[in-house]
């Protein structure tokens, strides 16, 4: 009667919760107390390696936290090979004794198993010689088998709340995502959201672009070994064999496999996912942990169907910034418009007054266009209007603006720039559009040029543009062909004012 009592107190006990953690230490605790061993442990199955590693452990003797038994190893390999209780009751007699604990003279192992499926191993080890008489292994075997239907039950449960907290993850990430259509506060946003609700040390994306990948955004707490924008070869590393195989790629520890290119220092788990919408290839979803084994099968199904909402909003923003880049280009020439020098102009005084440094308008017309149009015809003088402005497009700086402000008229933003590298700028164009042989025609077609600079010109976007109009007004007006400056000013400058510094370039 007292070992059904103690069966029915061990049940109720370790049936009382579903937290994993929970029922782990109660059934060791049962162990240790009502049957008087030395050390308890429960090991489970590692899914990549088959091994055996410790989950859960009490006892007096030296931790086995990182205990690790190779498959069929020792008496809990044989116990979860051979699906029975293996008892031995003196270790120093048995070879297949694997020393874990100094003291340890007895050790039985049972099979934690629910049908044929063996969860884990309960290890139990003692000082004394043939600790363990056939009743009480009869008892714990007993006890054994609530303490499976109990690890059942909160393997289950939290396999169910995981599932429910990554529903509730992938409802937010659609929500806040579908709404967004800016590509690099959506693809921000995307990483940040995907770290926050799942176990992840970093998240990545990398987005195709001609025949690379390109790192477009990423949020972590990993160290980043590459430069945001920085280009990857897109059949390298795992992300490459995601992309070939078209199909989510999982390595839990990456030093083992041969393909794996690292751009985290302390990455040790990878997933890559293909970011794919109507059939057209994106680019991958890359998720960083900087433990092994961070990823489970049970993870996949939720982290594609994040992978698949971020692709849609992904090609969303896309043909957003696509109607936006129309918008803003000039159909005959392919550079930018009047309408988004209007709003860069603006973004590029707020950035220089903040961070107080200099930028520069430079006001360009083409000399005598009029003329050249009734002499050689439109269709000739579109060609000179879309040739100025790739000289214009291919001798400025990447972070410089070039614009078709109107008919034969031409607006160029010079970030971070003084007036006299401005003016240099300015007269470097002048010359190669002077030396550029148009093809029909004849005679040299040239440029002049005014240019005004923040803050010695005006602080205002009505400033500059008239301090550089009044500059080309004055160009003009001294002959064309030349490049000037307009003078000192914070306020708006008038062309009966203008002060003309005559190029000495």
């Amino acid at each position: 009667m007292q070992k059904i009592a103690i069966l029915y107190d061990a049940g109720q006990a370790v049936l009382s919760t579903f937290d994993l953690d929970g029922v782990l230490r109660q059934i060791l605790t049962i162990a240790h107390d009502y049957f008087h061993v030395q050390d308890a442990a429960i090991l489970f199955r590692d899914e990549r390696t088959q091994e055996l590693y410790v989950a859960c452990h009490i006892g007096q003797e030296q931790p086995r936290d990182k205990m690790r038994v190779p498959p069929g190893a020792g008496i809990v390999g044989a116990s979860v090979r051979e699906k029975r209780a293996i008892y031995i009751p003196d270790v120093r007699e048995d070879s297949r004794y694997v020393k874990s604990i100094d003291s340890t003279r007895c050790e039985l192992a049972i099979p934690l198993m629910v049908r044929d499926e063996v969860l884990g191993v309960l290890d139990l080890q003692t000082g004394d010689v043939n600790h363990f008489d056939p009743d009480t292994i009869d008892l714990l075997t007993l006890f054994s088998t609530q303490a499976s239907m109990a690890l059942q039950n909160a393997r289950l449960h939290s396999l169910e709340r995981r599932r429910a907290l990554q529903l509730e993850a992938i409802n937010a990430i659609a929500k806040q995502t579908t709404a967004m259509l800016d590509l690099k506060e959506l693809l921000s946003k995307v990483c940040s959201l995907i770290q926050n609700a799942f176990p992840v040390s970093h998240v990545s994306v990398l987005l195709k672009e001609e025949e690379e990948l390109v790192l477009r955004a990423h949020y972590g707490g990993l160290t980043l070994q590459i430069p945001e924008g920085g280009k990857l070869r897109m059949n390298a590393g795992l992300w490459g064999r995601s992309l070939a195989i078209a199909k989510t790629v999982i390595e839990n520890d990456v030093k083992a496999a041969p393909d794996y290119v690292g751009f985290f220092a302390e990455t040790a788990s990878r997933m890559c996912i293909p970011l794919v919408s109507f059939g057209q290839t994106l680019g991958v979803l890359v998720l960083d942990s900087s433990q092994i084994d961070a990823f489970q099968p049970n993870d996949v199904q939720s982290l594609e169907s994040v992978a698949d909402i971020c692709s849609n909003a992904i090609q969303n923003a896309r043909y957003v910034d696509r109607v936006k880049q129309l918008a803003y280009l000039d159909g005959l020439t392919g550079i930018f418009n009047r309408r988004y020098f209007e709003m860069r102009i603006l973004e590029e005084i707020d950035r220089a007054r903040r961070f107080n440094h200099g930028m520069a308008i430079v006001m360009v017309d083409i000399d005598q266009f009029k003329r050249l149009n009734d002499e050689f015809g439109h269709l000739l003088g579109d060609e000179v209007l879309r040739q100025v402005s790739s000289i214009f497009h291919q001798q400025l700086r990447k972070i410089d603006v070039v614009c078709r402000f109107g008919g034969e008229e031409f607006a160029i933003l010079l970030s971070q720039t003084s007036s006299q590298h401005a003016f240099a700028v300015a007269e470097k164009l002048r010359r190669m559009v002077e030396s550029w042989q148009f093809p029909g025609v004849p005679r040299p077609v040239t440029i002049s040029a005014g240019t005004a600079t923040f803050p010695e010109h005006g602080t205002t976007r009505d400033e500059l543009v008239k301090a550089a109009d009044s500059g080309l007004y004055a160009a003009k007006l001294a002959g064309r062909n030349r490049v000037l400056l307009a003078p000192l000013s914070r306020g708006a400058v008038a062309a009966s004012d203008t002060h003309l510094v005559r190029s000495e370039y």
